[in-house]
């Protein structure tokens, strides 16, 4: 299948000029001169260089792999239709079936909805789907392109960065939260080609995984309470709610403050530094 440049930085430019700031989380500003997002902020929400996205809408990019295609299409809000496009003007076959990749434009704006607070999709697997801007802040943007750079239980037991957000003195039970919920999902997905390639880069990876997964520990995590050790806020302590799709492929995942905490001031002052730092 060939690229079509020319048709698809057309597509993407228009697409871009629908997405208004505030459908995902971003102030309007006084200085826009068009209804929609630029350029850099749906490279920013697509986890890529500013540069790349540029050459794409100037039809003059390498062909893009269907890891940045799943992200675009994230990012500009596309629906399935709209998805497969993008995928076919780019030179690639949309995913065949149901794409666990791909949110509801809905549920996107639930998102965005829940301004105060923080909340993600994620798929059975420990992908971050979407996040809307009160998770970015709190949690970080981790929508990335690579194919396991976005994955939470890869980025738990690979990226020591990731565990210093959190007390030293619960990481064993978030691995054993992580491995028993992945456990799970991979019994249902019964061989599936990505949970098979995850689980094996994980136990080559991590001798700490390894160990827990021989435990053969299973448990769907619904709910849990979680403190996060912010750089500027502080510790925030969330209890964190699971909702499952239907499907029981995606997932919303929400985080509130718990009673009687002050968790309530820490996000609406985290609401604040994560605008700045976004923008």
């Amino acid at each position: 299948m060939m690229i079509n440049r020319r048709e698809l930085a057309d597509f993407l430019r228009r697409c871009r000029d629908r997405v208004r700031p505030q459908d995902v989380g971003l102030p309007a500003g006084p200085r826009r001169r068009a209804p929609g997002l630029r350029r850099e902020e749906i490279a920013q929400l697509a986890g890529m260089s500013a540069d790349y996205y540029v050459r794409l809408e100037q039809a003059r990019s390498p062909q893009p792999s269907p890891q940045m295609l799943a992200a675009l299409a994230r990012a500009l809000r596309l629906s399935g239709d709209e998805r497969d496009h993008l995928y076919l003007l780019a030179g690639q076959r949309p995913p065949a079936g149901r794409s666990t990749d791909h949110v509801a434009p809905a549920l996107l704006h639930l998102l965005d909805q829940l301004a105060t607070t923080p909340a993600q999709v994620l798929s059975d697997l420990g992908d971050v789907l979407a996040q809307n801007a009160a998770a970015r802040a709190l949690l970080g943007g981790v929508c990335e392109v690579s194919e396991h750079g976005r994955n939470v239980v890869w980025r738990w037991f690979a990226d020591p960065a990731v565990r210093a957000a959190y007390p030293e003195e619960e990481h064993a039970y978030y691995s054993r939260l992580h491995v028993a919920d992945l456990r799970a999902a991979t019994a249902r997905r019964a061989g599936d080609p990505a949970a098979v390639r995850l689980v094996e880069r994980l136990r080559g990876a991590s001798e700490e995984f390894a160990a827990l997964w021989e435990l053969h520990e299973v448990a769907v995590r619904r709910h849990s309470r979680v403190r996060v050790l912010h750089s500027v806020v502080g510790p925030v302590d969330l209890d964190c709610q699971v909702l499952l799709a239907p499907e029981g492929d995606q997932r919303l995942v929400f985080f509130t403050p718990p009673p009687g905490s002050d968790t309530a001031d820490r996000l609406a002052l985290l609401k604040v530094v994560g605008t700045e730092q976004f923008a």
